[in-house]
Formats: structure tokens, C-alpha cells, sequence
């Protein structure tokens, strides 16, 4: 996956066309050969057999694009979410006692500067492992506090800063883990061939390859596999990024 997800988003889409374009010639061949050699007399055509192939192939790009464009809009609102909690944590540090108030404040500005310089630059995994210093050391303030001065106001910044953990796993899980099986891309990908080839042997059979029409069709085909591509990759490595306006909305309330 890690190939895959370094390779130019153009590069991609101009693969599948590739893919698509040779599927299809393949399948013109094999038509042109078998009416040559075996059906000379027949002016049948597998029609129906190609309108039912596309019909699911269509079924399934439409089930991998709700899929994804579910789960990109997931990773939106998980940003929304992370920064409300970072700023009630940020509200709630008033509650500790000095230094520990100003140390947390701090950190949670460092937070934030972090995990937009990780989008900004695409350095994810650099991002996380400096996610993972800053909340620790969050940790570590809120509980000295709380030892010091036991009480239910260090214990609200305990749990705002146990919740900055947990949306931090669920934007990592959202972004990097939780993709589409290569199961299923390979079912996709041998469906797509297996349409093409169909749709060729058809054009094959009648002897033209009507290219005005198989041209916009595999350069749509390959828009969309491109767009679902694009959707399942994680963060700011393809052309639709998740928005970080809200994130980018408290860094300025912090500062």
C-alpha cells in the first residue's frame, strides 16, 4: 500500500486508462479472430452479455464510492471533533494550578502547530510520533497537577486530555488504517478487465471498434476508479484533501 499511496494521483489515472484501453483491445482481437475463424456466418452479438457486465461493473464502482466517501467524511468530522476537544482542554487548563497551567497550554499550542505541519508537509508518520510526545507530556502536567492538588477541576482536565488521546487513535485508525481491502481492489480490478475484454468482443464480432464511444467511456470509468482511489488514500496525498479549517480556525484562537 505504501507504493501505491507515494505513486502522483495523474499517474494513477493515466494507469487505469492504460488498463482499461488494453483490456479492451485485447477483447476487440479476440472478437475479430473468432467471427474470422468460427462465426462467419453470424451476425449475432453478445449485447445483452456486455450491457449486464457494465451494469456490474457500474454496481460495484458505486458500492466502493459510497464506501469511501463515507469514510472520507468521517475523517472530516474527526478534525471537527479534535478541535473542539483541544480547545475545552485549553479552556479547562485554567483549572491547574501554576505552572501547571501555563505547561499545558503550551503544549496543547504545540499540539496543534504539529499536527497541521504534518498535513501541511505530508509527513504523517513524523506527525504522529510527535502527537504521541506532546500528549504524553499532557499527561504527565494534568496528573502532577491532580496529585497536588487532588480535586473534580483536575479531574474535568484528566478526562479532556484522556479524550485528546482518543480522537488522536481515531484520526490515525481513520486515516491510515481503515482503507479498502486489496481483496476487494483485486475483485475491481478483474471485473474492469473482464468488461473491457467483453465490450471489445463485441466490437470485435461487428467490426468496428466505434472508438468515439469507447473512448469517453474508459476515460470516465478511469475518473471514477481515479476519485475512489484518491478518497481511500490517507491525508493530503492525493488532489481531496479532509479540510483543516477548524483546526486551522483555533490555531489563530490560541495564538
Amino acid at each position: 500500500m505504501e507504493f501505491w499511496d507515494s505513486l502522483p494521483i495523474f499517474i494513477i489515472y493515466f494507469g487505469i486508462v492504460s488498463f482499461l484501453a488494453i483490456s479492451f483491445e485485447i477483447g476487440f482481437q479476440t472478437g475479430k479472430f473468432t467471427r474470422s475463424h468460427y462465426e462467419r456466418k453470424s451476425d449475432t452479438s453478445p449485447g445483452p452479455m456486455v450491457a449486464g457486465v457494465l451494469t456490474m461493473l457500474a454496481f460495484v464502482l458505486a458500492f466502493m464510492f459510497s464506501i469511501t466517501a463515507s469514510r472520507f467524511d468521517n475523517r472530516k468530522q474527526l478534525v471537527v471533533d479534535e478541535a473542539n476537544i483541544i480547545s475545552t482542554t485549553y479552556l479547562r487548563a485554567d483549572l491547574l494550578g501554576q505552572p501547571h497551567s501555563s505547561e499545558a497550554k503550551k503544549l496543547l499550542r504545540e499540539y496543534v502547530d504539529i499536527r497541521l505541519k504534518a498535513i501541511e508537509e505530508k509527513d504523517i508518520k513524523t506527525g504522529i510520533e510527535k502527537s504521541l510526545e506532546i500528549t504524553n507530556l499532557l499527561w504527565t502536567t494534568a496528573s502532577n497537577a491532580a496529585k497536588n492538588e487532588p480535586s473534580i477541576l483536575t479531574s474535568l482536565m484528566l478526562q479532556s486530555v484522556n479524550q485528546i488521546m482518543d480522537i488522536h487513535e481515531k484520526r490515525v485508525n481513520a486515516a491510515l488504517h481503515d482503507r479498502i481491502p486489496n481483496s476487494i481492489w483485486i475483485t475491481l480490478m478483474i471485473i474492469i478487465a473482464l468488461s473491457m475484454v467483453t465490450l471489445g468482443s463485441q466490437t470485435g464480432l461487428v467490426k468496428t471498434r466505434r472508438l468515439i464511444q469507447v473512448i469517453p467511456m474508459v476515460f470516465a470509468f478511469s475518473a471514477l476508479i481515479t476519485v475512489v482511489v484518491d478518497l481511500d488514500r490517507p491525508a493530503q496525498l492525493g488532489l481531496i484533501g479532509v479540510s483543516q479549517d477548524a483546526m486551522l480556525d483555533l490555531q489563530k484562537r490560541l495564538d
